[in-house]
C-alpha cells in the first residue's frame, strides 16, 4: 500500500529522531564507559592501564602519607625497647669489640637515656620522649627488622624513597602518580613538603620522577611558602580570560605536535595547565587560617618553638591536601639544622641525649595530632600512613662521644591506617639492636606491602626503560602479610 505524503513525512521524522536518539545514546555510552574506566568500574575483562585509577586487585588504601625523618632516627631510642642495653651498658659489644662503623671505632654499649613506657591496649613499649605518639601504638604496625644497603645519608634517603641507592629512579610517590593518575584535576597528584629547615640529603632525588614521564615528579609545597592567589584580576572579564586561554591552548598544541617525542615539553605544558587550575584550589588548600582554633591547638600551631610551629603547620597542610584528593604526600620532619655544623637533626653522632630532647618535641605532638585528625575524620580508613628513615644507629657510643654512629643493619619503620593491623610488631633486631635478627625486612618488602594495600601487584607494576621492565621493588621483595588486617 502506498504511503500518503503525511505518512512519509512522519516516518522520516521518526527516522531522524531515532538517528539522533541513537547518536545521543552512543555518545553517552562512550562517555560513561570512559568515566567507569577511570574509576576502574567498567564491567568485563580489561587490561590494566596506568593513570586511569585502575588497580590490579581490590585496594585498601586510596592515598598515602609518608612521614620521613632524615638523619637516621635511632630505633633503640624511639621505637624498639632493648633491655639488653640496660644490662650490658658500659660493656663491649660481644664479638665486635673492634668494629669500625661509618665514622670509625666504637666505644662500649650504651643504654637509651630515657625509659620506655608500655602504651595502649597492646602494651607496646616506646620511648618516654614520645608521649603523644604513645597514644597511637594500637593503630601502628612496627617493622623492627628493617635493614639497608648503604650507611651514607644521601644514598640511604634515596634508597628508602625509590628502592634504589643511586639517583635516577622514580620515587614511590611518582610510581603512584603514574599508576593511579589524578583524583583532583585542580591539584597535583603528588606533593612533597620539605622541612622548614630545608631539603633532605640529595634533595629532589627523593621525590624525583626518575625515568617516568616528567609530570610524575612531586610538586613542592609548604605552609611557609604558600601558593600565591593568582585569581583573575577584576579588570579582566571572564570571556576575555577564556579567549586568551583558548588561544594559548591552540598555540601550545601546535607547538607540541611539532615535538611529539619531547616528554619534558609535554610535562612542562601539563604543569602550566595545572598551575592555571590551581589558581583557585591551591590558595584555599594552603590557607591554614580556615582551620578552627581547636585544630591548630591540637597540632601545636603557635608554639613558642618556631621549628615545632613550622612542622605543625606542615602537618595540617598535609591533611588538607590528602582530603582534597592528592594521592601521595611526602612530609619531612628534621632536615639540616642551622647553627649545628650543618648536621642532620636525627644524626646524633656526638650528643644523642641533648639532640633528641631538642628534636623529639618538634616531631611528637604534631605527628600524633595528624594521626588523630585523620582518624576523627574517617580518613584513616583509606589513608595509608608510613613513617620512614634511611637506616638506624649503633647500640654502642662513638668513641670519645655520647652519640651513636650509622647502622644500616637494623632499624625501624612503621605503617598505620588503611588495611594495616595495628598494635603489632613485625620482626626484631638482636638483643642489642645491632642487626635485624627476626623476620629481616628489606625496603623492597616494605614497598611490596605498600603497593599491595594500594591494590597493586609489585611484580606487575613496571615501566619499560633502557631495555628493562623497571619496578619500584627492583627484582626483589614480597608482601608482609602478617601486618595486613
Amino acid at each position: 500500500m502506498m504511503k500518503t505524503p503525511t505518512q512519509s513525512a512522519w516516518q522520516a521524522l521518526r527516522n531522524r529522531r531515532g538517528f539522533l536518539h541513537d547518536v545521543y545514546t552512543g555518545l553517552a555510552g562512550v562517555g560513561l564507559t570512559a568515566l567507569l574506566r577511570q574509576e576502574g568500574l567498567a564491567d568485563g575483562p580489561r587490561t590494566w592501564e596506568p593513570g586511569l585509577g585502575q588497580t590490579h586487585h581490590l585496594s585498601k588504601a586510596s592515598r598515602v602519607l609518608q612521614i620521613f625523618c632524615p638523619g637516621a632516627a635511632s630505633h633503640m631510642d624511639l621505637w624498639e625497647h632493648k633491655p639488653g642495653l640496660d644490662q650490658w651498658h658500659g660493656k663491649p659489644l660481644p664479638g665486635e669489640e673492634a668494629f669500625l662503623s661509618f665514622q670509625g671505632k666504637n666505644g662500649n654499649l650504651m643504654r637509651s637515656p630515657w625509659p620506655f613506657v608500655a602504651s595502649g591496649q597492646s602494651g607496646k613499649k616506646i620511648s618516654s620522649m614520645l608521649p603523644y605518639m604513645a597514644r597511637h601504638v594500637d593503630d601502628i604496625a612496627f617493622f623492627h627488622g628493617m635493614h639497608s644497603k648503604t650507611n651514607t645519608h644521601g644514598p640511604g634517603c634515596v634508597f628508602m624513597n625509590t628502592g634504589h641507592p643511586t639517583e635516577g629512579f622514580p620515587s614511590t610517590g611518582a610510581w603512584m602518580s603514574y599508576a593511579l593518575g589524578s583524583a583532583n584535576e585542580n591539584l597535583p597528584t603528588y606533593v612533597a613538603i620539605p622541612d622548614v629547615r630545608g631539603e633532605p640529603p640529595n634533595g629532589k632525588a627523593n621525590w624525583s620522577n626518575g625515568f617516568l614521564p616528567a609530570r610524575h615528579q612531586a610538586i613542592l609545597m609548604s605552609a611557609q611558602q604558600p601558593i600565591r592567589n593568582l585569581s583573575r584580576p577584576g579588570v579582566v572579564s571572564a570571556s576575555e580570560e577564556q579567549r586568551t586561554r583558548s588561544l594559548i591552548e591552540f598555540l601550545n598544541q601546535q607547538h607540541a605536535e611539532d615535538r611529539s617525542g619531547d616528554s619534558a615539553l609535554q610535562a612542562r605544558m601539563a604543569a602550566y595547565e595545572l598551575a592555571a587550575r590551581m589558581q583557585l584550589s591551591a590558595p584555599e588548600v594552603s590557607d591554614l587560617s580556615r582551620e578552627p582554633d581547636s585544630v591548630r591547638k591540637l597540632y601545636g600551631v603557635g608554639d613558642s618553638n618556631t621549628l615545632k610551629d613550622g612542622y605543625a603547620q606542615n602537618c595540617i597542610l598535609a591533611r588538607r591536601l590528602l582530603e582534597r584528593g592528592v594521592r601521595y604526600v611526602n612530609l619531612y620532619c628534621a632536615s639540616r639544622a642551622s647553627g649545628v655544623d650543618g648536621l642532620l637533626n636525627w644524626d646524633a653522632h656526638k650528643t644523642l641525649k641533648s639532640d633528641y630532647e631538642r628534636h623529639c618535641p618538634i616531631f611528637d605532638q604534631p605527628t600524633a595530632a595528624l594521626l588523630t585528625d585523620l582518624k576523627q575524620r574517617g580518613m584513616l580508613d583509606d589513608t595509608l600512613v608510613l613513617w620512614t628513615t634511611e637506616f638506624g644507629r649503633m647500640p654502642t657510643h662513638q668513641q670519645g662521644t655520647s652519640g651513636r654512629d650509622h647502622n644500616p643493619d637494623g632499624f625501624t619503620c612503621w605503617m598505620a591506617g588503611a588495611g594495616v593491623k595495628g598494635g603489632m610488631s613485625y620482626g626484631a633486631t638482636d638483643e642489642f639492636g645491632r642487626r635485624a635478627a627476626i623476620n629481616p625486612t628489606t625496603v623492597w618488602d616494605f614497598y611490596g606491602t605498600v603497593l599491595h594495600l594500594l591494590g597493586f601487584d609489585h611484580e606487575r607494576l613496571s615501566y619499560y626503560y633502557n631495555g628493562f621492565d623497571r619496578r619500584l621493588t627492583d627484582v626483589h621483595g614480597g608482601v608482609v602479610r602478617d601486618v595486613l588486617a
